[in-house]
């Protein structure tokens, strides 16, 4: 089914797309691909954060739900080397660091549908050579697809005619209970490795075993609110993976989220700022699959580059039961 969602600042018309099979309905946005709101049948809330005000995701909701490219998270010196030559990004954070690409990321974009049946949905994105400072013309396709029971599947690919860098990621946030804060959650990531940052949430370059830290969430661990603040990737593999579960999330409501992804990384985020009108901090948690942050700056870290003839893909989904 498609809506109209509204116009943005620019006056461009932005549209929802709601797709569904079995117990699941989820509503997707043409600003910014945003995953705007699930919905599990016999549930009274959605367990993503979500908003019906399209000035909130020019806002301060600009990266909730939404999909971030053409590279998520942070280049801590707002620079990369590609074949020789140095490419300067836009130095958004604090003015020092490059973050989710900048003005011109994918979440800022209007994309175009290419095609929606009941369950599926198209979008696509083109990015000329230099924007967000970056070489190649670029196109972004994203596949977001539900199937019975209750499992969202989101495939990502992106192709270009030059040698250029990629890594994608959707930043939705979530809370299974629907209650202000997502304290009392369980959390239990697959990962034997993190990256430690440093104060401005910028990779060391450290890969450190998760044993005896406050990372280690390969058992399943209740989290509160800041305890342990998240903002980190969690190192999955060193190489990509084809799909397998990664993380889970489940709620005092017993309802359950299985992450199944091919992704290197995840990074977790634990929504400490900002909230969503009129709502607290801390409402959801982000889970982000994605290549490890500042890879371009971090040689020990999987390559994002990507070719003409080596095309960027990547497979999430995010799995549903009580």
């Amino acid at each position: 089914m498609k809506q109209n969602f509204g116009k943005t600042s620019a006056g461009e018309d932005v549209t929802s797309h709601t797709i569904g099979a079995g117990a699941l309905r989820v509503c997707v946005l043409t600003l910014g691909a945003a995953l705007q709101d699930v919905r599990l049948g016999g549930v009274a809330y959605s367990l993503t954060l979500g908003s019906d005000n399209i000035a909130d995701y020019q806002g301060v909701m600009r990266h909730h739900g939404t999909l971030i490219g053409p590279i998520a998270n942070r280049v801590g010196n707002s620079r990369v080397t590609i074949d020789g030559l140095t490419y300067e990004l836009e130095r958004n954070q604090d003015g020092r660091i490059h973050l989710h690409s900048g003005a011109k990321a994918t979440h800022r974009q209007i994309w175009q549908v290419a095609d929606h049946s009941d369950s599926r949905l198209t979008l696509t994105c083109d990015l000329i050579d230099g924007l967000c400072g970056l070489p190649g013309n670029r196109r972004i396709t994203a596949i977001y697809e539900v199937t019975a029971p209750a499992t969202l599947t989101l495939t990502i690919t992106g192709t270009t005619d030059a040698k250029t860098l990629m890594n994608f990621a959707n930043h939705s946030y979530w809370n299974l209970d629907g209650s202000a804060r997502y304290d009392g959650h369980s959390l239990r990531i697959k990962a034997d490795h993190y990256l430690p940052c440093d104060a401005d949430n910028v990779p060391t370059g450290d890969i450190a075993d998760v044993t005896d830290t406050p990372m280690d969430f390969r058992q399943p661990r209740v989290v509160t609110a800041g305890a342990p603040p998240f903002d980190h990737n969690f190192c999955l593999s060193g190489q990509k993976q084809p799909l397998r579960d990664v993380m889970t999330l489940r709620g005092q409501s017993g309802l359950e989220m299985t992450m199944t992804s091919d992704q290197t990384g995840l990074q977790v985020y634990d929504g400490r700022a900002p909230a969503r009108p009129g709502r607290e901090t801390y409402e959801g948690l982000a889970f982000e699959a994605q290549a490890w942050p500042d890879a371009p700056n971090n040689k020990n870290f999987p390559s994002i580059e990507v070719t003409p003839e080596l095309p960027y893909q990547q497979t999430t989904q995010w799995r549903f039961t009580r």
